[in-house]
């Protein structure tokens, strides 16, 4: 059971993901150039308010995260078993 001691001594982070990807790296230097964009032509007033929806949606990200994890590894656990039945 090394993969439980590793997990239960942190050196396995669930929520790390590979970031290394063409793609990734594509989309997100393309967020961003255009989130400066955006933002070079708001007011103040709107800058709050584009501030507050990116916060709503990084909570939700979390949120999301979370669920999406716990189903996945739901899923996993019923695989195991149903690989055990058989």
């Amino acid at each position: 059971m090394r993969i439980l001691e590793e997990f239960w001594y942190g050196n396995i982070e669930p929520t790390e993901y590979d970031t290394s990807s063409k793609e990734y790296k594509k989309l997100l230097e393309l967020i961003c150039k255009n989130e400066e964009k955006l933002q070079a032509t708001m007011t103040d007033e709107q800058k709050e308010l584009f501030e507050k929806c990116t916060d709503c949606v990084r909570e939700y990200q979390t949120i999301t995260d979370c669920l999406l994890f716990q189903n996945s590894f739901k899923l996993g656990a019923r695989m195991m078993l149903a690989v055990m039945e058989e």
